[in-house]
Parts: C-alpha cells; sequence; structure tokens
C-alpha cells in the first residue's frame, strides 16, 4: 500500500520548478541579459527547488512502514516500535522509532488522507504496545486516533448528505 496522492505532489513540484525556470528565463531573455552561464544557473536552481519540494512516498506492509526520498529509504517496523513523538512546527511530523534502530519521519496528513496505511501503523503499534515495547507516544497516536475517527465521521456525512 501507498501514498495516493504521491502522484499528485509530485506533479506540483515538477510544475513549481518548472514555473520558476520559465519566470527567470523569460525575465533573462526581456532584459536582454541572457547567457549560457545565467541560464545554467538557473537550471540548477530550479533543480534545487525540485529536489525540496520533491514528496516522501509513503508505503506500508505487513508490520512496516517506509518514506521513500530521492535516494534514500527509511523504514520501520511497526510491530516494534519503541517511540513515537510528534514534533510540531511550521510543518507537524511523526518520528517512528523501532526496536532495530530504524527511523522515519512522516507527515501526519499522509496517514489522514491514506486510512490504509493509518490501519497498518496502527494495527503494529498495538502490537508493540501490547509487547511492552511502546513506551513513547500512545498519547500522539491516541490524538492522531481521534483525528482520524472526526475525519472519517465528517467524509461518511458529506457522502449522504448530512453535513
Amino acid at each position: 500500500m501507498h501514498d495516493h496522492d504521491w502522484t499528485h505532489e509530485l506533479l506540483s513540484a515538477v510544475r513549481c520548478a518548472g514555473v520558476l525556470l520559465t519566470l527567470l528565463l523569460l525575465t533573462d531573455w526581456g532584459s536582454g541579459r541572457i547567457a549560457v552561464g545565467r541560464a545554467a544557473l538557473w537550471f540548477v536552481l530550479a533543480g534545487l527547488l525540485f529536489v525540496v519540494l520533491y514528496p516522501a512516498r509513503v508505503s506500508a506492509g505487513g508490520n512496516w512502514l517506509a518514506s521513500r526520498r530521492l535516494v534514500c529509504e527509511q523504514r520501520v517496523r511497526t510491530d516494534l516500535l519503541v517511540s513515537v513523538r510528534c514534533m510540531d512546527g511550521i510543518s507537524p511530523r511523526f518520528l517512528l522509532r523501532d526496536a532495530l534502530g530504524g527511523r522515519i519521519e512522516i507527515d501526519p496528513e499522509v496517514l489522514v488522507r491514506n486510512p490504509h496505511l493509518w490501519f497498518r501503523l496502527n494495527e503494529g503499534a498495538r502490537k508493540a504496545a501490547d509487547d511492552g515495547l511502546l513506551l513513547c507516544g500512545q498519547t500522539a497516536l491516541r490524538r492522531l486516533s481521534i483525528r482520524m475517527d472526526r475525519e472519517t465521521a465528517r467524509a461518511v456525512f458529506k457522502a449522504s448528505g448530512l453535513d
């Protein structure tokens, strides 16, 4: 299972980088200052924007959760989770750690938009808590569970016309 919105986010990253490149090249062309060196710099700048905006592809399977970026993949065993921390800030993140040393950062919005990924994470986290491994983070998971229930109820009400 994987994040269904990943393709849309990837296309948005490509569009943003393409728009920036186009605007920079058109500005240089309009001012008459376009040169090979400057054009190369604009390509590099657009490429850097793409790298920054490139979304992580989150996938899950039997007792594992993975996040793949451009060059590396991080993976945790959900049934061996030892901590789940909610890192607040500009962009909230969940930091998951397992007993084998695996570490993954994931955007909670990915879980909200993809209930099947949340189900896999929650299933493994419950097993880890029952086994006494998950000592830190049950509150964060409970808060996300409440949010998931609220979003599910909202979707049901909206689909049935009761919103």
